[in-house]
């Protein structure tokens, strides 16, 4: 099974983004969104940035990934 995550992006070399979840850091591409900026939440499947997704929706669904990791599950 595959996921999409949420992930903060933090620096941009050109196609490439540097993002990151949980203190994890990704390379990952930017060409489906290449209007992302730093600071951006993205929606990270595959190693591609699929989406720019609003911060109060991302920090919503890493809230519920944190919820499922106490009680043992895993997303």
């Amino acid at each position: 099974m595959c996921l999409a995550v949420p992930m903060q992006l933090l620096k941009i070399k050109g196609d490439v983004g540097i993002v990151e979840l949980g203190g994890v850091q990704r390379d990952i591409s930017l060409m489906i969104v290449p209007e992302a900026k730093v600071g951006d939440y993205l929606i990270v499947h595959a190693g591609t940035a699929i989406q720019i997704l609003d911060e109060e929706d991302a920090l919503e669904t890493m809230k519920i990934f944190e919820e499922m990791e106490a009680k043992g599950l895993t997303p």
